[in-house]
C-alpha cells in the first residue's frame, strides 16, 4: 500500500498556491505516494476534512489564484492541546509527513510539528515576501504586479487633479512589498514599519515637488504603519495640498499568478517532494541567488529577513 503524504495550504492565501499544490501532488505520485489534501488549513486537520488528490484533480489549476484546498487561520494549533490534536490526526490518517504551503505562521506550525517528530517540508508562499531563508516567496511577484498596475491607474487621476495620493499596500509587519511597489511604480515616497518617517521633511519634499512642477505625487504606505487615512490628513495639514487615499486591499491577494510566480511554485513543489523522498525533511524550500534552496525550518523561524534599505535610497534618488 502506498505511503500517504499530506498537503496543506494555510494562513493567508497567495497566488501560485495552486501551482505549488499541483507540483507537489504530481511529483509525489511519480514517486509512488498517495497524496492527501487537507482542506481549510490546519482547521481541516482537526476537523477531518481530507481528500485524495490525483493527477486529474490538480489538472488545470496552475493558472488559478487562491487555493483549491482552501485555507484559514487556526489559533487552536498555537496551543499545546490543539497541536496535540493535530499530531493525533496525522497519526490516525497514517501520514508519513506534511508538505505545508504558506507564510510565517505556517512556518511556525511546521517548526513545532517537526519537534514532535512529524516529517515536514515547508514551501514559502506569501505576498509579503517576509520569510527568512528565501529571496522570494510564491505569490510575491503577482501581488507586486497587481499593486503596480493599480498605482499606474491611480497616477492618471492624480495627474488630472494635481493631487497627492496615499496608496495603502498590504504588509502588516514588514514593508518588503511596499518598497518594491514604490520603486516599480515610480512613487515619490514610501512609508514602511522598518523606517521612521520624518513628517516635516516629507511635507517639505512634497511641497518642493509641487514647486518643481510635479503634477502628481504618490506615497506607497504599508498597512503596518497605522491608519492611512489619518496619515493622509496629517500630510494635508502640513502641506496644504489636496491628499487622497486609496486602499488596494485584498485585490493584491487574488488574480491569476504571473509566469514568474508559477515557475517558482512549480520548482518549489518539485523540490519539496524530491527532498522528502530522499529523507531530507524539516526544511523550508525557497530560492537564494537564483537557485532553489532549502534551509532548516528552525533556522528560518529564528532569524528575521533583512530589509533592503538600498532600494529605498534608489527610489528616493529617482523620484526627483
Amino acid at each position: 500500500m502506498a505511503k500517504k503524504i499530506g498537503v496543506i495550504t494555510s494562513g493567508g492565501d497567495a497566488p501560485g498556491m495552486n501551482a505549488a499544490v499541483r507540483a507537489v501532488v504530481r511529483q509525489g505520485i511519480f514517486f509512488g505516494y498517495q497524496m492527501i489534501g487537507i482542506k481549510r488549513g490546519f482547521k481541516g486537520l482537526l476537523d477531518d476534512e481530507f481528500v485524495t488528490l490525483t493527477l486529474r484533480s490538480v489538472s488545470g489549476i496552475i493558472n488559478m489564484g487562491g487555493t483549491m484546498l482552501h485555507t484559514g487561520r487556526c489559533p487552536e494549533t498555537k496551543t499545546k492541546t490543539g497541536m496535540g490534536r493535530a499530531i493525533k490526526a496525522i497519526k490516525e490518517i497514517g501520514l508519513e509527513g506534511l508538505i505545508i504551503i504558506g507564510g510565517d505562521g505556517s512556518l511556525a506550525a511546521g517548526n513545532v510539528l517537526s519537534k514532535y517528530g512529524v516529517k515536514v517540508i515547508n514551501i514559502a508562499a506569501s505576498i509579503d515576501n517576509d520569510i527568512y531563508g528565501t529571496d522570494e516567496t510564491i505569490g510575491y511577484d503577482t501581488a507586486l504586479n497587481t499593486a503596480v498596475e493599480a498605482i499606474d491607474k491611480i497616477r492618471d487621476t492624480a495627474k488630472s487633479h494635481d493631487r497627492v495620493f496615499v496608496v495603502e499596500i498590504m504588509g502588516r509587519e514588514h514593508g518588503f512589498l511596499t518598497v518594491d511597489v514604490g520603486l516599480a511604480a515610480g512613487c515619490e515616497f514610501i512609508v514602511v514599519p522598518e523606517m521612521k518617517v520624518d513628517m516635516q521633511k516629507l511635507a517639505a519634499e512634497l511641497k518642493k515637488g509641487k514647486d518643481k512642477g510635479k503634477t502628481s505625487e504618490i506615497i506607497a504606505f504599508a498597512e503596518g504603519c497605522g491608519l492611512s487615512g489619518d496619515f493622509a490628513k496629517k500630510v494635508g495639514k502640513l502641506t496644504g495640498l489636496e491628499v487622497r487615499v486609496s486602499n488596494l486591499g485584498y485585490i493584491q491577494r487574488g488574480g491569476r499568478p504571473t509566469a514568474r510566480t508559477r515557475i517558482l511554485a512549480s520548482k518549489f513543489g518539485y523540490t519539496a517532494m524530491d527532498l522528502f523522498h530522499k529523507g531530507k525533511t524539516n526544511l523550508l524550500v525557497g530560492i537564494t541567488d537564483g537557485a532553489v534552496s532549502a534551509i532548516p525550518i528552525h533556522k528560518a523561524v529564528k532569524y528575521e529577513k533583512k530589509f533592503d534599505v538600498q532600494t529605498v535610497k534608489v527610489l528616493r534618488s529617482l523620484s526627483v
